[in-house]
């Protein structure tokens, strides 16, 4: 039962971790879904657009930088389910665009005036245009759900290790008097603990491949018949390191609890043990 106990809190922290792995990823992705439109003047020159695109291509801000011509904006617009106005207009209303991604590390309102600042230089640049509503909330919503998950960390590793602690303490109970009676017979401090020691080592390994396994059933749950795009997000090398540091967390709260318990009960008297 204690092994199922400590396997059931590590379950939980391994699923609360596993989803602030996802949340940052999704930070990222939403983040990195911002695009920038630089627009073309007028009559500009086909050297001077691609000295442009190049000149962006080298900033560190940007990502997947393209040069979209006015036939294509066009096509695009059409693309979004506009109607064409060649019926109402003889010529192409949209301008020409080198359009780019953000760099999730640039995405806020700071950054952003920087590089609108930084593009405009260029003369042939007549407009630069970014969802700005959709960054200033983004990264509202990013602040409060990081600060609401470390809050929610926080708070249950202190109730993990609270409980883990308390399901180790009832299990050594039982066994108060065979500690005691070791000692009585002459045996040493260290020898009385080792077998102790050892099985809470084994019990908190058990524990976190138990929790383990079911961390990673839910996981494939959730990827292949609930959520099938949060696949993509998954990294196995910090999912990997999820799971290294619950057989920490099982075997190291276990072992301390444990060792802790024959220490107590070692240093009390043979009365008070009743």
């Amino acid at each position: 039962m204690s092994i199922l106990g400590v396997a059931l809190v590590l379950f939980i922290l391994g699923i609360l971790g596993w989803i602030i792995l996802n949340a940052s990823k999704l930070e990222n992705y939403f983040k990195g879904s911002v695009q920038v439109n630089a627009f073309i003047r007028e009559g500009s020159k086909q050297k001077e657009i691609e000295d442009l695109r190049d000149y962006i291509s080298q900033q560190p801000y940007a990502r997947k930088v393209e040069f979209v011509s006015k036939e294509q904006a066009r096509l695009n617009f059409i693309g979004e389910g506009n109607e064409d106005w060649n019926k109402v207009l003889d010529y192409n209303p949209l301008p020409a665009s080198v359009d780019f991604y953000l760099d999730p590390v640039w995405v806020n309102r700071d950054s952003l005036a920087k590089i609108e600042q930084d593009i405009r230089k260029t003369f042939i640049v007549s407009e630069v245009k970014y969802p700005d509503a959709v960054v200033g909330n983004l990264n509202d919503v990013v602040r409060k759900i990081a600060l609401f998950l470390l809050a929610l960390s926080g708070m249950l590793f202190l109730i993990a290790i609270v409980l883990i602690d308390n399901t180790i303490k009832l299990a050594m109970f039982s066994n108060r008097f065979l500690i005691k009676t070791m000692q009585m017979v002459g045996a040493t401090r260290w020898f009385i603990s080792k077998p102790f020691d050892r099985k809470a080592i084994i019990n908190g390994l058990m524990s976190a491949v138990i929790a383990i396994a079911a961390v990673f059933s839910i996981i494939l749950v959730v990827e292949n018949w609930w959520l099938p795009e949060i696949k993509a997000l998954r990294d196995n090398t910090w999912l990997a390191m999820l799971f290294l540091l619950l057989i920490g967390i099982g075997i190291g709260i276990t072992f301390l609890s444990t060792h802790r318990s024959v220490m107590k009960y070692l240093r009390m008297k043979l009365d008070d043990l009743y």
